[in-house]
């Protein structure tokens, strides 16, 4: 796994993003406003998930290599008062940095992902719960009209981590096989190759202009390609569904995108 970010500096973002969301549920009108990006949700059951996700990923963390996820023991309950909300969300959240701290980047532990391009570490969870708040710190922000682009740093990161960690799997593609190349006009890039050997996803060395027939690929009729550009903020948004594909200036066969959300390896 290649680390744009230290891990100091995935604390620190941690909590930057942490304390950006605890300001937008400190400025909403109501806990009970519906969540545009996630409408199954209040903001009170988000800020409920982030709480106690965020507690439950500190026991993980914390137990190390282990068989399954660990669960925040004796935890209480997250509070309908404001005050009292915000201040257990910030414990939460420290919870989960300290743990972190203690156990460092190497250390093993359970994770739900494969450990293809992202491993099972303490490092690699810190990566993922950092793109976890800052998309909710979004989903917060744009529930009471004030959504912010994700920060660079954290964006940035974020495309990768996600099609490392989220997309990467073994299980087969049940499409064409297909290339996707994901360019950040911040002047990163990534290709995401799909196939029956699974889905595999690497950093491409260019300033985010290489097509998708380039390095390798062979640009006959049995691969599909794709290109998605945009900021490293609106790739992220819209890997997550927060923001329509059709955001992105797009190239080539826009289906892959869709069969790219819809598929699921476990299946």
């Amino acid at each position: 796994m290649t680390m744009t970010l230290e891990f100091p500096a995935l604390l620190r973002l941690i909590d930057e993003r942490s304390t950006a969301f605890r300001a937008a549920v400190a400025s909403a009108p109501s806990l009970d406003v519906q969540v545009p990006t996630c409408p199954e949700w209040t903001l009170f059951d988000l800020a409920q998930h982030i709480g106690e996700g965020r507690r439950d990923w500190a026991a993980t963390v914390a137990a190390g290599p282990a068989p399954a996820k660990s669960a925040a023991e004796d935890a209480p309950a997250a509070p309908r008062e404001r005050e009292a909300l915000l201040a257990w969300l910030a414990e939460s959240t420290e919870q989960l940095l300290d743990a972190l701290r203690k156990a460092g980047p190497d250390r093993g532990c359970w994770t739900w992902w494969e450990p293809l391009e992202s491993p099972q570490t303490s490092g690699a969870v810190a990566r993922h719960q950092l793109q976890q708040m800052a998309v909710h710190t979004y989903d917060a922000q744009i529930t009471v009209g004030a959504p912010q682009p994700l920060p660079d740093e954290v964006a940035l990161d974020g495309v990768e981590e996600f099609l490392y960690t989220c997309v990467a799997t073994t299980s087969a593609w049940p499409h064409k096989p297909a290339a996707i190349d994901f360019h950040a006009s911040e002047g990163r890039s990534w290709r995401l190759t799909l196939s029956a050997d699974g889905a595999r996803a690497a950093r491409l060395p260019g300033p985010g202009t290489m097509p998708a027939t380039a390095a390798g690929q062979d640009p006959d009729a049995a691969t599909a390609f794709f290109s998605a550009r945009g900021t490293a903020s609106e790739l992220v948004l819209a890997l997550y569904d927060r923001i329509p594909v059709n955001s992105l200036e797009l190239d080539g066969d826009r289906r892959l995108f869709e069969q790219l959300s819809a598929w699921d390896p476990d299946e």
